[in-house]
This record gives structure tokens, sequence and C-alpha cells, in this order.
């Protein structure tokens, strides 16, 4: 039987913990197909997959602006394009980032593990600034961290999964960009993340700031690294907190690796 998955409602082989926080539904999926819903956009439905945006895009026979429309059936395995009829897209659909590279990665093999190789620094932070203005470059981008608050959980690719890091704050606290980019997701349709935003940085990474209570940018908008794009909530958390994830081609990394020493 095909399985078919929607943003808002259950996702078999989960619980009903914060997806970005559990230790049975471990993304990557590989099998099924998704019915697009009215508002929803490539990058939240492979980001709820786990699943890098070109990769599930170029496996749909879509490419850039990777629009979508309501009602198009997306194929999540790797046999091959959707029908001409089915991948026909809209423009009025969703609007294209800003700064979307029009090339596709190289497809990955199913379950692939994402690397534990700390990415090369190229420029170290200036350890004399405030945290809150402090960059590193990593992978040619300056990253900073989005919130300065205590870091209450770490990174884990085992066990207890936590695909980011957790930043406690005050409900009403800013949230800032940790890099220059686009937003390329603003909602709350992505389940267990409360209101979040997604940020595309380059055709590899994207980062993600979930919990929000207040979200204060929209899709298709450009931002700079520090702008604050959020007011920190409790959104489909227990606590007033900032959830800070960084994803390379899909694929989770720990953002420790990239933001500057605290």
């Amino acid at each position: 039987m095909t399985a078919f998955f929607f943003l808002s409602g259950a996702l078999s082989g989960c619980n009903t913990q914060a997806l970005h926080q559990d230790d049975i539904y471990n993304p990557p999926v590989y099998w099924g197909r998704h019915v697009v819903r009215q508002g929803e956009t490539l990058y939240g439905i492979a980001w709820t997959y786990g699943r890098d945006y070109q990769e599930l895009g170029s496996a749909n026979g879509i490419g850039p602006p990777w629009t979508i429309r309501a009602g198009q059936v997306l194929r999540l395995d790797r046999r091959g394009s959707v029908s001409s009829s089915s991948s026909r897209v809209s423009a009025k659909a969703s609007r294209p980032p800003q700064n979307t590279s029009a090339r596709a990665p190289a497809a990955r093999s199913p379950g692939s593990a994402t690397t534990a190789r700390k990415p090369a620094v190229t420029r170290g932070p200036d350890k004399s600034a405030p945290l809150a203005s402090r960059t590193q470059t990593v992978a040619s981008i300056p990253w900073r961290w989005p919130h300065s608050g205590t870091v209450i959980a770490g990174y884990s690719a085992s066990g207890k999964v936590n695909k980011g890091v957790d930043i406690a704050g005050k409900a009403g606290d800013a949230v800032r960009a940790a890099a220059d980019g686009s937003v390329v997701y603003a909602g709350n349709g992505l389940l267990g993340y409360g209101n979040l935003i997604i940020v595309n940085h380059n055709e590899h990474y994207l980062s993600a700031y979930a919990h929000n209570r207040k979200i204060l940018v929209s899709e298709g908008e450009g931002v700079k690294a520090g702008q604050v794009i959020a007011e920190l909530g409790g959104s489909g958390a227990e606590r007033p907190m900032l959830h800070f994830e960084i994803r390379k081609n899909g694929n989770p990394v720990d953002p420790t690796h990239y933001l500057p020493p605290r």
C-alpha cells in the first residue's frame, strides 16, 4: 500500500514528541508519496522528510525556482520523475527564494549518514567581541549565534536524537538570523516545530528557527546576519526556547561546528 503523508497530520512511525527530538522517527524518508496542500513549499516538505529540497525536486521533475501547486503528488522514492502533468508547476504556488542556485546536487544513497567530520574553519571568531556579534566563517558562510541564551540541549545523532541545539530564553527575546540568506519557509505547518522559519543560505546550507512566539519575516524575504527575524517563544514546546538547526544538503549537522565558540 502506498503511504500518503501530510505535514499537519501524524507521521507513520513517530510518537508525539517534536520531530527534532525523537529517537523513533528519524528522516530521511525514501518511500511513499506526499500530496501537496495549499500553502506548502518544497522546502518545508523536504525538511519534514529529511531530504534535500533540490534532490527531492529533481526526483519529481521540478527545477528552479522549485514551485509546486496544491494537489500535486510528490514521490518520495528515487525511481524517476512523476508524469509531466503532475510536475507542472504554477508560478503562484510559492514565491521563489532570492538567492537559490539552479544547480542540483548529486543524489545520495538512501539512508546515508551525515558525516561527523567537523567542517574546516576558514576564519575564527573575534573572542573579544560580545557573543551576539561574533562570527565564524565555515563553508564560506560567516555564522553567528541566533540567541545568546544558555544551550539546554545539544545536538545528538544517536539515542535521543536532537537535530540541532535548544537555547533557553525569555518569551519575546529577539531571534536573529545566523547568516545572510533568504526566507524559504515561515509558518507553523511542520509538526513539532511550532512557529518555524527556514532560511536558505546557499545551495548546500539551510538554517531553522523553531518555537517562535511571533514570526517577523515572510517567505521570499532576504535577511542579513544578526537581523531580528522572530520573537522567542514556546509554540510547540513545553517552555520558551529557541530550537536552532543547520542542515547541509538536507542532513542535520551539529550547529556548534559552525557557530563561534561560546
